[in-house]
């Protein structure tokens, strides 16, 4: 983690103070400090016990005041788009898991009261994931959550959350809940930092996608009162707290020349040279499709597949699967759409499709590999992919997740060209960036998670707070296996991309085209961006930023020797 430049109290109460974490979303905005609403008074047990007579009453309380809180959150979910939508909707199904409902239930059924219960319930699960480690213990902040949004219902509290203030401002918190983040209105809140999390974490791909000025992993903002004023800049990776008022305009000035030159950005995407570098989106439904077209995004990076299959209880139908990828592809007529099948596992379990009770999920059955236990589940999707694609006469490029031999590309591609799809893996496990050569024998293309890629080469989970330096995407191992990529793709004249957070980083860009990437996704609001900035290079420039940030040391170092190589 990186340090404050100024780290004790009576400086950043006394005068300007510079506190440094690690930038994820760039961009500049000033305005006061707000933090999320306090917490949730929780009951406390010891109460006496609720009459036999009164205990349906408190599991009808229950049912009631975790519905409503479902609802509002699947409201959000509807309402949004991306990761957002998906985050929502995640959140939304564990306010009525059945778990949840029947450890409730039974604490009812002894006696406690509704709130008593729940909270007692989701202590449990918050001791069940925590214990499971990994990235499951990312699941036990949404039970948090979860469990402090259905007490506020049965209580009588205001749901808990950020705040919604009437002068636009700056959030500052220790972390957030995924599905807080989620909401965040960008008309209130113009930027955002937070002393945990990472590159990767919830909180940082939001904001990316809603265009927040982003800064985490920041020490000492406990220290920063509320109304205090602050500035956040996201590309420097810096808080300054009562910055001065000159240098605060002109910073702020700077970025509004830098935004005002992003919305020229027609695309499509090139370097100043006219090396052609195609810019492309993640999305994961028609409405964000939609959002990405008009963004000046050249076709779909990434569609995530999973927002189709969250919500059922069983798989949904290939007509119902069919209809909904026909969505993306309509949105880029001729245009190229790469889909990813089913990514479930890890954080993102399906009741019917992932194990329950993995010692380590991250590393178990997840994304390709639950074909293993149900090789239909993937041989309907690829059935509905190809049902899309003549209804809207596309043809896709259709990646698996987490594949790791090259026997599994071989399979997999064989069954997408049975069905005239063009076939891809993503790299996200060391072993086919090692072995891109071989893999490529049997792929059209290849695509580059950075994402799980840098958590399985530095092992370390890409969710967790304490780890996120680790996870840096700038880290020289991780640059590295990019680049072996790449050079591979050359060698067997077959296009690379990378569809992780890298990609919406501008800076990052221009390092990943001077590897070798052909094409750069990421989420819509960060487009204009990545394609201006590699209109504002030369091609040798990207492979002078990128030879410099492989040789450097560690991340901070690559950073500054790729911004130095391409001020050069």
């Amino acid at each position: 983690m990186s340090s404050p430049t100024s780290s004790t109290a009576p400086d950043i109460l006394a005068g300007p103070a510079v506190f440094a974490g690690t930038p994820v979303v760039p961009g500049v905005a000033v305005g006061p400090v707000v933090r999320p609403a306090g917490a949730v008074r929780l009951p406390e047990g010891g109460a006496a016990p609720v009459a036999e007579a009164d205990r349906p009453v408190e599991r009808d309380r229950f049912a009631a005041a975790a519905g409503a809180v479902a609802r509002r959150l699947a409201a959000r979910a509807a309402a949004a788009t991306g990761v957002s939508a998906e985050v929502l909707s995640s959140t939304a199904q564990l306010a009525t898991d059945r778990g949840l409902l029947s450890a409730v239930e039974q604490r009812i059924d002894a006696g406690a009261s509704a709130a008593v219960a729940t909270v007692g319930a989701a202590q449990q699960f918050v001791e069940l994931f925590t214990g499971l480690g990994g990235v499951m213990a990312e699941r036990a902040t949404d039970v948090r959550d979860v469990r402090d949004r259905i007490v506020a219902e049965l209580t009588g509290q205001g749901e808990p959350g950020v705040p919604a203030p009437e002068t636009p401002s700056v959030l500052l918190a220790d972390d957030l809940a995924p599905a807080d983040t989620a909401g965040l209105d960008p008309a209130r809140i113009v930027a955002l930092a937070t002393r945990l999390g990472g590159a990767t974490s919830h909180t940082a791909i939001i904001a990316r996608q809603l265009g927040l000025p982003c800064v985490v992993g920041v020490g000492g903002l406990g220290d920063v009162p509320s109304g205090a004023l602050v500035l956040v800049d996201g590309e420097r990776g810096t808080v300054t707290v009562d910055p001065e008022p000159v240098a605060a305009r002109a910073r702020v000035a700077e970025a509004q020349a830098v935004t005002a030159a992003l919305a020229s950005y027609r695309g499509p995407g090139s370097t100043r040279d006219g090396h052609p570098v195609q810019v492309l989106a993640n999305v994961q439904d028609g409405v964000g499709a939609r959002a990405a077209a008009a963004a000046h995004a050249e076709g779909v990076g990434l569609l995530r597949t999973e927002l189709a299959f969250f919500g059922h209880a069983t798989e949904p139908p290939v007509d119902e699967q069919a209809a909904g990828y026909a969505e993306v592809f309509a949105a880029f007529p001729g245009g190229k759409v790469v889909l990813r099948t089913l990514d479930a596992g890890s954080d993102k379990p399906l009741a019917f499709a992932t194990p329950p009770d993995e010692a380590n999920p991250a590393l178990g059955v997840r994304g390709v590999r639950v074909a293993r236990r149900d090789p239909g589940l993937l041989t309907r999707q690829l059935d509905a992919v190809a049902q899309a694609a003549r209804s809207t006469g596309a043809t896709p490029w259709v990646m698996a997740p987490m594949v790791a031999t090259v026997a599994e590309a071989a399979d997999f591609a064989a069954a997408v060209r049975a069905r005239g799809l063009v076939p891809g893996v993503m790299v996200e496990v060391p072993s086919v960036a090692l072995l891109a050569d071989r893999f490529l024998e049997h792929l059209d293309f290849l695509s580059i998670g950075t994402n799980d890629l840098s958590q399985y080469t530095l092992a370390a989970d890409r969710l967790s707070a304490e780890l996120a330096d680790l996870t840096d995407p700038w880290q020289p191992a991780l640059l590295a296996l990019v680049r072996a990529t790449a050079a591979a793709g050359e060698r067997a004249g077959k296009p690379v991309g990378v569809c992780g957070e890298a990609a919406a980083d501008p800076l990052l860009a221009c390092v990943l085209v001077g590897m070798g990437v052909t094409s750069l996704s990421c989420a819509a609001g960060s487009v204009a961006g990545v394609g201006a900035k590699l209109a504002t290079v030369d091609l040798a420039d990207c492979r002078r930023a990128a030879r410099a940030a492989l040789a450097a040391a560690d991340p901070s170092a690559a950073r500054l020797a790729a911004r130095a190589a391409l001020a050069g």
